[in-house]
């Protein structure tokens, strides 16, 4: 029994360090132009989240170039990432992490 704990233990630690996390991703490679509620070099999180879709926000993150042409941006200064797929679906929910909330009356 206590080889089983042991096992399920170090399987839970390892995938863990394993797996990517939103705010991890965004450590990584977004903090330096944005900031989650606040204008910084970039549009803030919550701005983004109110705007887009997960599938703009993932297409705007490895083709920025493209996407701000499409979306009519006469300019554009993000540069692509190479993000793994797992990556990419958690910095994508954790920016849609800070959507607003609709008010209910």
């Amino acid at each position: 029994m206590r080889t089983i704990v042991i096992n399920v233990l170090l399987f839970v630690t390892l995938a863990s360090f394993a797996g990517a996390d939103g705010k991890q991703v965004f450590e990584t490679y977004c903090w330096g132009c944005h900031h989650q509620t606040a204008v910084a070099f970039g549009p803030p999180f919550t701005e983004i989240a109110s705007k887009r879709s997960a599938e703009e926000i993932e297409a705007m993150i490895t083709d920025p170039a493209g996407v701000s042409k499409l979306f009519g941006y006469k300019r554009n200064a993000m540069p692509p990432f190479k993000l793994t797929p797992e990556e990419l679906k958690e910095i994508t929910a954790y920016i849609l992490s800070y959507k607003p909330k609709k008010k209910s009356h």
